[in-house]
């Protein structure tokens, strides 16, 4: 088990040999006030984009849903003839080569993981009737992300950053923080006694998102939920995938920030999962795969990870020998992937509505 599962792990117990950090958490929490009010009097210098810019973010460590909730966003936009564009930072890729606009043809170990799938799931007909996805640029430095976008496409009406929500270097119109209802905010200690990026008092001013499951007891009016879809097959033009049946046996792999959510959406629908979590933006190996080997049952992963995996299946197999080859080979006839979507509420697209028409994007 990695250092950062079993820290992520001991998040979730609210452990208490974690107040041993007690005196880090302070300085860190005083560190992260200090710079965010120094930027806010300009004390240190921001950006300002000439278009206006939404942030999507969280304030806690792990997966939030923000991913799945941009992707819904751009389809959003993209019906209402909005031109939009996404920036990210591109966590996982190749910052030498940054900055650079993400395209189908994009690889995870050059723009990221979310990027290419964000690109990927965005597909829309333009004016000439040809599909293609949403303008997408990465790189650390958000400035250079977002000259790069205009330069692209200089059409862009409005951008939507993907994360990047302590990032105050960019200064930001709009502000999306998910809460994860069900995980909550667990003992409410900033890192690393507990899960905050920031202390709850960041809240304050922006537009709270609650991402509900069915275990999240409250209700809230700004809410959204991750929907399953059917099972897709990892690689398309194969004819020996065997789909996984209700109250099968499978391996659940994940790469993502919080990986419980994934292997409870397996278990709602009524898969018997042997759970097997990864770090976040975990870099795929065919070591990873060849463990299975001796299981003989349907392995379902996220389609973050799948975008990883896809890239996998691509590799070259040198140095391996054909018997392990032919068994990679059938591993990847095992591999399903198992895609969400982020419902909203009406609510949620009521209150971007009057945050559009309050920067005349509308």
């Amino acid at each position: 088990m990695s250092l950062e599962t079993s820290i992520t792990r001991a998040w979730q117990k609210k452990a208490k040999w974690l107040y041993l950090f007690l005196p880090l958490s302070w300085l860190y929490s005083a560190v992260s006030s200090i710079r965010r009010m120094f930027y806010k009097q300009g004390v240190l210098s921001s950006y300002r984009a000439p278009v206006p810019v939404m942030v999507i973010g969280n304030i806690t460590v792990g997966g939030s849903g923000k991913t799945p909730l941009i992707i819904s966003l751009v389809k959003h936009l993209q019906r209402r003839g909005i031109t939009v564009g996404v920036i990210s930072r591109g966590y996982g890729g190749d910052s030498k080569q940054m900055p650079a606009i993400v395209t189908l043809d994009s690889t995870p170990n050059v723009v990221g993981d979310e990027p290419c799938l964000i690109v990927q799931s965005t597909l829309f007909y333009g004016k000439k009737r040809d599909a293609r996805p949403v303008d997408m640029a990465v790189c650390p430095n958000r400035q250079q992300a977002i000259e790069l976008l205009l330069k692209h496409n200089p059409d862009i009406e409005f951008i939507i950053a993907d994360d990047g929500l302590q990032h105050y270097k960019l200064q930001r119109d709009i502000e999306w923080i998910v809460v994860d209802s069900h995980r909550g905010f667990g003992n409410e200690k900033v890192l690393p006694v507990g899960f905050l990026r920031e202390p709850l008092n960041r809240l304050d001013g922006a537009t709270i998102i609650y991402h509900q499951t069915e275990q999240s007891d409250d209700e809230q009016p700004l809410t959204m939920r991750l929907k399953p879809a059917q099972l897709e097959p990892l690689l398309t033009g194969l004819t020996d995938y065997q789909k996984p049946q209700d109250e099968d046996t499978v391996i659940a792999i994940s790469g993502i920030g919080y990986p419980t959510r994934f292997f409870n959406t397996l278990k709602a629908l009524g898969f018997s999962t042997i759970e097997c979590p990864y770090p976040d933006h975990h870099d795929f190996t065919f070591d990873d795969l060849l463990q299975f080997i001796e299981q003989p049952y349907p392995i379902i992963t996220t389609s973050k990870d799948a975008v990883k995996l896809w890239q996998l299946a691509d590799k070259d197999l040198k140095g391996f020998s054909d018997a392990e080859v032919d068994q990679l080979a059938k591993l990847f006839t095992r591999i399903w992937v198992l895609p969400v979507s982020a419902e909203l509420s009406l609510a949620c697209y009521d209150a971007l509505d009057k945050e559009l028409k309050a920067h005349n994007i509308l």
